[in-house]
């Protein structure tokens, strides 16, 4: 929707600017990046609470989105999509780097934390009984899924912006956990 309201005012859409990104010009990340600021900067402040890290955080995504544009296929995503993953992964990336650098990094001494290919498998079988989950959840609550755990909001922003007390949010929250709890078989959420 706002992608087509882009195409009307500018006459050029986002899709258009992607594909001129991927031939290397500048001035389409340029305009990517303006049209989606808003966007990119709501998602950062949802996970990063100082605004440096926040600014820090919008130029990573120019240097991954430079960086990665030949990686972009139109047939998996929209531009906005892809930029918003780029936005959270660079957000979260940032997030934990902070909690590296207040809890200390691991000593050689301590094993190797990465799964190994038993438990890959299982966290992909995983992965993929949630994403059918909360593919059955009503979009208003697989929307309020999302903001809470995949863009890291707090219950007091989400309250504010969906014009409901916090107490309503963990209540749906709860309630849409249970849910999820259920359809996959009682596992821990």
């Amino acid at each position: 929707m706002a992608e087509k309201r882009t195409r009307e005012v500018t006459g050029v859409d986002p899709a258009q600017w992607m594909a001129l990104l991927q031939q290397g010009d500048e001035e389409a990340l340029e305009r990517l990046l303006t049209h989606y600021d808003g966007m990119l900067r709501y998602i950062a402040g949802g996970i990063l609470e100082d605004p440096q890290d926040r600014e820090d955080c919008l130029a990573q995504v120019r240097l991954k989105l430079w960086e990665s544009r030949g990686q972009y296929d139109p047939e998996r995503s929209s531009p906005a999509t892809w930029l918003t993953a780029l936005c959270r992964s660079a957000a979260v990336d940032r997030l934990r780097k902070a909690k590296r650098q207040n809890t200390g990094e691991l000593s050689e001494t301590h094993p190797d934390p990465a799964p190994g290919p038993e438990e890959q498998l299982l966290q992909k079988e995983r992965i993929q009984a949630l994403e059918r989950a909360l593919n059955a959840l009503s979009a208003r609550d697989r929307n309020l899924v999302y903001r809470k755990y995949y863009y890291l909001q707090s219950t007091a922003r989400m309250a504010a912006e969906l014009g409901l007390t916090e107490r309503a949010v963990e209540g749906k929250l709860y309630r849409i956990r249970r849910k999820l709890q259920k359809q996959l078989g009682g596992d821990v959420l």
